[in-house]
């Protein structure tokens, strides 16, 4: 008995008419299939988005001389063999291979020999060599709305001969992350469940528990971290904890939430709060000792605190003046008395000489210049009036003002 075919490859589509999504490129995918001349096309989006469907309908609907492969599963020496017999290359995960291995297409493409459909779930600027990239046509794809997984449900129905309540239906579209092929594999699925099982509740009980999962590698990935992060900027804890929950139910590294924590408590909460970090900081350490699932509890902790903390970036922001005045002018000579004199020829040159201790003054501060000559006067910390900086700087501004005050009665 032959092998049953997967529902989403029955009901592939033939023509671009039957293309369901990416409503925003539709029409530059069917100009394309009219045009006499393909060129190589990196197709970049979420899973079951269409990409595959997209590059073979262009490769077919073409009459091209095509292959499609793999990249976890082709080596070079088949690409090869591949090429020898087809002038168009359909390549599914092309981020799977090494950055090596891409450069093997540049000569082919360079020289018009093969015509390159590839796919990739990850975002290209970071998976894909640059070389490679400037002789693509990258079209990112969108996952699929909720109505396009509903149309799509309405031919998977009447294939499979499934009737399900539209509540059923909503429940097995909300857990398919607008991953039709997902979708439809969830749709099989219910296809030999008791008629019984096919309410609400009994779908939510007999779905796999991998629904939750997603690729952590993929864009989403840094869409997620960067949502959490600019939530917990933005003071909203609720919105902190929906995005350290998605990242959490999709299977993510909780060490990598753990420094993305440690980043924002050093750069948004920063002297406004200091203690933010040291909570971050403390929280790798009760992750890594607990481990998961009870880890999302420190995780969470810190993920509150860090959204309630007022909020100051001046440090962050007085490095990248720092930063700038260096890349602008360049590095300027360390000014001679602080300078450690470590030999006898080096006290003749000056080095050290009229250095002030400052715990050899009152208070443990005593003015004099740090900054090389040609950067004197140059402010680039700027201190902000949130939380328990003020506090911070108080001792600081006191000494200046007290050294001001000296000057002008002298």
């Amino acid at each position: 008995m032959s092998e049953r075919r997967p529902l989403a490859e029955v009901l592939r589509p033939s023509d671009f008419s039957q293309f369901i999504g990416q409503t925003g490129i539709r029409g530059k995918l069917a100009n394309l299939q009219e045009q006499n001349r393909l060129q190589s096309i990196l197709f970049f989006g979420p899973p079951g988005s269409g990409k595959s469907t997209a590059a073979l309908l262009l490769a077919r609907n073409l009459n091209r001389h095509f292959v499609r492969v793999s990249a976890p599963e082709t080596g070079l020496a088949d690409l090869r063999r591949h090429l020898e017999q087809s002038d168009t290359l359909v390549l599914d995960e092309l981020h799977r291979f090494s950055k090596a291995q891409q450069d093997f297409f540049l000569p082919h493409l360079e020289a018009g020999r093969i015509t390159l459909l590839a796919t990739t779930t990850e975002n290209p600027a970071f998976s894909v060599t640059n070389q490679l990239l400037s002789r693509l046509l990258v079209l990112r794809f969108n996952s699929l709305s909720r109505d396009e997984l509903l149309e799509i449900a309405e031919r998977a129905k009447q294939h499979l001969g499934l009737d399900l309540p539209r509540e059923s239906l909503d429940r097995i579209i909300s857990v398919s992350h607008g991953d039709a092929r997902t979708f439809l594999n969830f749709l099989e699925y219910c296809r030999d469940l008791p008629r019984e099982s096919l309410d609400p509740e009994g779908i939510a009980k007999h779905l796999p528990e991998i629904v939750q999962r997603g690729d952590r590698d993929g864009d989403s990935h840094y869409e997620l971290a960067s949502a959490l992060i600019k939530s917990i900027r933005g003071s909203d804890p609720d919105a902190a904890l929906y995005y350290l929950a998605c990242m959490l139910e999709r299977g993510e590294d909780p060490r990598f939430i753990c420094r993305r924590l440690i980043l924002s408590a050093s750069e948004d909460v920063g002297l406004a709060d200091p203690e933010g970090l040291n909570l971050a900081v403390s929280c790798l350490q009760a992750v890594e000792t607990i481990g998961m699932p009870e880890g999302f509890i420190p995780l969470s902790e810190t993920t509150v605190y860090l959204a309630l903390a007022p909020k100051s970036n001046s440090a962050y922001s007085a490095y990248l003046a720092a930063q700038k005045e260096i890349r602008k002018n360049g590095i300027k000579p360390v000014p001679l008395h602080l300078r450690n004199p470590a030999s006898g020829l080096q006290r003749k040159w000056g080095f050290g000489k009229d250095y002030k201790y400052p715990h050899a003054y009152p208070g443990a501060w005593v003015e004099q210049e740090y900054l090389p000559e040609e950067v004197r006067g140059k402010q680039f910390y700027q201190p902000k009036d949130q939380g328990q900086e003020p506090r911070i700087f108080l001792w600081l501004k006191k000494k200046l003002r007290a050294s001001m005050k000296k000057r002008g009665s002298e």
